[in-house]
């Protein structure tokens, strides 16, 4: 098990990594041990990196016979007190969908990839899309609310899904990596840190101290100070699981509640009331900007460099960076947008999934402009030409 656990960790220092592979060790660096999926493109190498990978560190990655197969034994993975994730693209979560809400019911802790291609349907399946945004927040029937994060290079891929794994262990809820075709598929530099510092970072899967242990695996809302306190996963086959495991409307001990109300209040409120702790984002040159460009993934990169080239002109542009897609951060966003000239939203999809958000949070008159792009990564002249347009 030593030798085992110290294959865990690559050698500390700069290795040249696929997206795919980079998000693959930053799960095993997390503390992955079960990895259940289905190869698709574009994100078949994220499994078949695991299958060499995981054996090495004492952990299991089955290819399963389906996507069903593999989000359910997800799911059972995780009852048992392993950490474990799966990855996709757009058509396999759309048959995950319904298992995704069953765990979000019973709060078991999980992480999914989903590295998006353009859809719908079968669609284009080398090409990059974000076009699953709006399906990875409403991922199943009911009302729950999800985590996404959205990396922009190989770096944060390694480095989020760690975030993405500690959210999952945290708040109990589906934990989303926005990866996709070109991203996955990208080999960059990544600086993987000493073990210690990964290890200070992740949240452990383990059995609380007996006099810790208390029937309330679930959720449930501390009235005295107001905030949702979330117990750590359970773990069938010791002594810290609830008497009842039901995925109908429960109470905080798992037993059965007439009250679906405060059920579902829970089921979102546990999300949204942390928002602050949960939303990540990163501000570029917004001080003085009157022009504010708001993106997210790889759109970020093209983004930034737009906007060197227009602050050489002297127009005052800066960006907001979504890390954090889902929950959306609507106080920081209004913030940012209250008093600019313009926002600017570029997003490689069609419709403007997070435009949308934006312009909900926005003030009446001031104008959101849209600059989509299907399938084919920005080029910065895109995002110029809306900034200059806006500038005049």
């Amino acid at each position: 098990m030593n030798n085992q656990n110290g294959k865990r960790f690559l050698k500390p220092g700069r290795h040249l990594m696929m997206g795919n592979e980079a998000m693959a060790e930053g799960a095993i660096s997390a503390g992955l041990r079960f990895f259940g999926g289905y190869p698709i493109t574009p994100s078949t190498e994220v499994i078949e990196h695991l299958a060499k990978r995981l054996p090495q560190v004492g952990g299991v990655c089955m290819q399963m016979e389906d996507e069903l197969a593999s989000i359910n034994s997800v799911m059972g993975a995780s009852l048992v007190g392993a950490k474990a994730m799966t990855a996709t693209s757009g058509p396999g979560l759309s048959l995950m969908v319904e298992t995704i809400s069953m765990a979000a019911n019973l709060e078991i802790p999980f992480v999914f990839c989903d590295v998006q291609r353009c859809g719908p349907g079968t669609g284009s399946v080398t090409d990059p899309h974000h076009n699953d945004l709006g399906l990875v927040r409403f991922s199943g029937n009911g009302e729950f609310e999800v985590i996404a994060l959205a990396p922009m290079n190989c770096q944060e891929l390694f480095d989020l899904t760690i975030t993405a794994f500690n959210y999952a262990e945290t708040y109990r809820c589906p934990v989303f990596i926005l990866s996709d075709a070109y991203l996955g598929h990208l080999h960059e530099v990544v600086d993987i840190p000493p073990k210690e510092e990964i290890l200070n970072k992740v949240i452990k899967r383990e059995v609380p101290p007996s006099e810790e242990i208390s029937p309330r695996v679930f959720s449930y809302l501390d009235k005295v100070k107001n905030e949702y306190v979330i117990p750590k996963p359970p773990i069938m086959g010791t002594e810290y699981v609830p008497g009842m495991f039901l995925h109908t409307p429960h109470g905080p001990e798992g037993i059965l509640s007439p009250d679906p109300f405060r059920f579902v209040q829970t089921m979102v409120d546990k999300i949204k009331t942390n928002k602050d702790k949960i939303c990540l984002t990163e501000n570029y040159k917004l001080d003085d900007a009157e022009i504010v460009i708001i993106a997210y993934g790889l759109p970020v990169r093209v983004s930034y460099r737009a906007i060197e080239i227009a602050r050489e002109e002297g127009i005052k542009v800066g960006a907001f960076r979504l890390i954090t897609v889902w929950p959306f951060p609507d106080e920081q966003v209004k913030e940012v947008v209250k008093n600019a000239k313009a926002v600017i939203v570029p997003e490689l999809n069609y419709t403007g999934i997070i435009a949308e958000q934006v312009e909900r949070v926005t003030p009446l008159g001031t104008p959101i402009i849209k600059v989509p792009q299907v399938a084919v990564f920005h080029h910065p002249d895109d995002i110029l030409k809306a900034i200059r347009e806006v500038a005049q």
